[in-house]
């Protein structure tokens, strides 16, 4: 069994298409040639040439070298990583169909292979470290065998995702490189870096607290609900010194590792007519089940959903202004450097 990367789209861009068809797709605009149907690396470097008139040689081999594989080397039974921008979590699917092409199919969807989702909104936390980084090759479609990862993330599906034991992660064994040296997402493994620093100083209820923070540098005067029952809110949260200028939030934040069905937000717009508010917030660390943003679309001019994402903008975005208290327990620096260049 070998797993597979494929991305969807290098802003998020497909992913309900894959979610929703039960598939994953070669999203490269324009190539609606049957790869099955070329001899060869050769030929397919071909084709790309003169697909992208334009594109430099290394960048249409590395191309080659990622679109390849997805006819000729992934199978039947073999598994594939889709990790998600729009939530901080992972998807897993297991190939269950052989490759195939529809020349008359919505650019880019003309490649693609069936998948049966066994791993849905697995929580990144989950992973190892060393995993997150295979996962963050500036790669759309690559093989992942670093430090025994094929076995890891099999053992980790017999155990239903929960999160790889200290075991298997300090039993890492360097293996072949299977990313060859391509560049990692250093944003991404920055962000993942925050987010275990997040998860080990503001525990269960201490979330609230960290959010708490956030609107309060935002100018908004907060009232949070002590540990406990909380009638459905845990932040109350109002404009001004006094907290009674608009907008008046009811905000719920919810720490757990598996992601947030519609009733419970619901439950929130329920609150919000008990505590009089006019808008609600739901943060909710490890997102929302895939069906919920979109059945909230009536909604939008009343309720705002925050996952990892959106959290930690808000944090970056108001890091100067939070309580030095808060900065202390989580310090962090802006570093700028060069951008890597998306080669796809």
């Amino acid at each position: 069994m070998a797993i597979w990367l494929v991305r969807a789209g290098s802003h998020g861009e497909f992913e309900q298409k894959f979610l929703d068809d039960k598939r994953v797709y070669v999203t490269w605009d324009g190539l609606n040639t049957n790869i099955a149907k070329l001899a060869d690396r050769d030929a397919l470097f071909e084709t790309m040439k003169s697909t992208y008139p334009g594109a430099k040689q290394n960048r249409l081999l590395n191309w080659v070298r990622q679109v390849w594989p997805f006819a000729h080397e992934m199978r039947r039974g073999d598994l594939v990583i889709v990790p998600l921008k729009s939530e901080p979590s992972i998807w897993i699917g297991e190939i269950t169909g052989d490759y195939q092409f529809d020349a008359k199919a919505q650019d880019p969807y003309f490649h693609w292979r069936t998948v049966k989702w066994v791993g849905e909104g697995v929580p990144r936390s989950h992973f190892g470290k060393d995993l997150l980084f295979s996962f963050g090759a500036f790669l759309t479609i690559c093989r992942v065998k670093r430090n025994n990862a094929e076995a890891r993330i099999l053992a980790m599906w017999k155990n239903k995702w929960k999160p790889e034991t200290i075991d298997a992660v300090t039993a890492q064994v360097e293996t072949e490189d299977d990313e060859t040296g391509e560049a990692i997402d250093i944003e991404a493994a920055a962000r993942d870096g925050i987010a275990r620093q997040i998860l080990a100083q503001f525990k269960g209820h201490g979330l609230a607290r960290l959010v708490e923070g956030i609107l309060k540098a935002q100018g908004y005067t907060t009232y949070r609900s002590p540990e406990g029952a909380d009638g459905g809110v845990d932040i109350l949260a109002g404009m001004g010194a006094l907290g009674f200028g608009s907008p008046k939030l009811s905000v719920e934040v919810k720490s757990q590792d598996t992601p947030i069905d519609r009733p419970t937000v619901d439950k929130l717009m329920g609150a919000m007519s008990k505590f009089g508010s006019s808008e609600g917030l739901f943060v909710s660390w490890s997102g929302f089940k895939p069906n919920v943003q979109k059945e909230l679309a009536q909604s939008f001019f009343k309720v705002r959903l925050w996952s990892q994402k959106e959290l930690l903008e808000a944090l970056f975005a108001n890091y100067g202004a939070l309580d030095e208290d808060l900065k202390a327990e989580l310090p962090l620096k802006r570093i700028w450097m060069v951008a890597a260049q998306d080669e796809e």
